[in-house]
């Protein structure tokens, strides 16, 4: 039906059709008629034979042809990816023995320490100030010097007080050449009163007058000796020994018995104290001790609780225990004679409370913590692992005491227990091996140089995890395995 011609449409070729004009009637003008549109099949057939296709043809096998070559690529990558690839390792490695770290148990002594946070506390900080009014004239220390007891510090100037001094010893001696005479004139009259030459009332005024002569003497005497106190006090020496802080006068300087601040103030830093704190609970593991009669060791540490800075023994224990915190205060002293504890430092204490003998013991990276409870990662001859329970003592930052689970000797796993579960096969490490031989008689025999990254290992050398160790250097198990083949 495409291919007929369509009748109404004109040739190509063919003239436009023009009315005909009549001679007998006049011409009328006709509006252009509009162009005829082509038919489709007008198209195929002005395209004439081996023209190219029409481009609606050329799309369908395009798109078979991208399709394709989109599912070859596809193919080639999934091939490329399924290849031949490193063995992996690490939490879901599905075949092959784990490579672990381990450790034997091992006896030892533990000591069991209490830990708590403190101050350095002077045990005497004073602060030095005149007693007297007047102007500092010297002074001869030197700021941050060590000074002992007595030692001379500033001087105000005495010259008032001397002056003072000598007024007083004057006035002293008038009233004791007064008392005198009345006492010379009592003598008298005690005389003429036994001859009945006076009456006995001027001799009993007269002791009167003696006795008053006798107390304006006294008093003169003390004003003489306040006056020489006041001299001892224009020199101001060390009430204690310690360092010298900084100068808070000038030499010049009107000072003042009401000054808030003083001249300089010195702290006592040999010996010194640590006044810290512990938890209510462990209060009567610390009494106990005490009461016995024995000195506890305090070590003191500094802020990171890595570089140890003194070593001292318990002083006291406070009378109360601070209800807001919970906590009761202790004071530790210090002989200090580095001076590595400065007044206020803030420090990490650890007191010594006593000392497990012959204990068993295990790294801390050997335990874990699940379901079960706190256990540990056993390796039996057979190259397996097997997850015990136990229960663990005091400890320190790098091992922990077994009281129940685990006997001497003993593998436990050290590194690599994230990747285990109980009954799974694992790959001992040499240097563990190693370790772990040390307890039973190789204890003085020197651990195995690690081996280098890539290099085959060498006979008394740590194979690389995922890598062939060495027959010789195999485990027991291993080896007995091997026999058995």
């Amino acid at each position: 039906m495409d291919d007929q011609p369509n009748p109404l449409s004109l040739p190509p070729d063919a003239p436009p059709r023009r009315r005909r004009e009549r001679a007998d009637r006049p011409a009328i003008e006709m509006p252009p008629s509009p162009p005829v549109l082509p038919d489709l099949d007008e198209t195929e057939r002005s395209r004439g034979p081996g023209g190219p296709p029409p481009r609606s043809r050329l799309r369908v096998p395009l798109r078979y042809g991208i399709l394709l070559l989109i599912v070859i690529a596809l193919i080639l990558w999934l091939v490329l990816r399924s290849g031949p690839q490193a063995p992996t390792t690490g939490r879901f490695q599905s075949g092959g023995p784990t490579p672990v770290g381990a450790a034997a148990v091992e006896k030892g002594d533990m000591p069991v320490t209490l830990s708590g946070l403190g101050t350095v506390t002077p045990l005497a900080m004073v602060t030095i100030r005149t007693q007297i009014n007047g102007q500092l004239i010297e002074v001869a220390f030197k700021e941050g010097q060590m000074v002992n007891k007595g030692d001379f510090l500033a001087q105000i100037d005495p010259r008032p007080y001397q002056v003072a001094l000598e007024q007083a010893q004057g006035q002293l001696a008038k009233d004791q050449a007064l008392l005198k005479n009345s006492e010379l004139d009592l003598t008298r009259y005690r005389t003429l009163v036994a001859q009945n030459s006076i009456a006995r009332q001027t001799a009993d005024t007269q002791v009167a007058v003696v006795q008053q002569n006798r107390g304006t003497v006294q008093a003169d005497q003390a004003q003489v000796d306040t006056q020489k106190l006041n001299l001892t006090y224009c020199r101001i020496v060390a009430p204690v020994g310690g360092r010298v802080g900084l100068r808070q006068v000038d030499p010049g300087n009107y000072v003042q018995t009401s000054d808030a601040n003083g001249i300089v103030v010195i702290t006592q830093l040999q010996p010194i104290s640590v006044i810290f704190t512990l938890p209510e609970d462990s209060l009567q593991a610390v009494l106990r001790r005490v009461r016995g009669g024995q000195t506890l060791t305090v070590t003191a540490f500094d802020r990171s609780g890595t570089n140890r800075l003194d070593t001292g023994r318990l002083d006291t224990i406070d009378n109360q225990i601070d209800t807001s915190t919970g906590t009761v205060k202790l004071r530790a002293t210090f002989d200090n004679p580095d001076q590595t504890l400065f007044p206020n430092q803030f420090v990490n204490i650890q007191l010594l409370v006593d000392t497990l003998r012959g204990a068993d013991l295990i790294p801390n990276a050997a335990v874990q913590r699940g379901a079960p409870g706190t256990f540990v990662y056993v390796v039996k001859p057979d190259e397996t692992v097997a997850a015990q329970p136990v229960t663990l003592g005091p400890g320190d930052d790098k091992r922990s005491v077994v009281t129940k689970g685990l006997e001497p000797g003993q593998l436990v796993v050290t590194d690599g227990a994230d990747r285990l579960k109980d009954g799974a096969k694992v790959r001992v490490a040499q240097n563990a091996a190693a370790g772990a031989a040390q307890p039973e008689g190789a204890a003085g025999a020197q651990p195995p140089a690690a081996a280098q990254p890539g290099a085959p290992a060498q006979p008394g050398t740590a194979a690389q995890p995922g890598a062939p160790a060495d027959p010789q250097q195999r485990p027991d198990g291993q080896r007995r395995r091997r026999n058995a083949e």
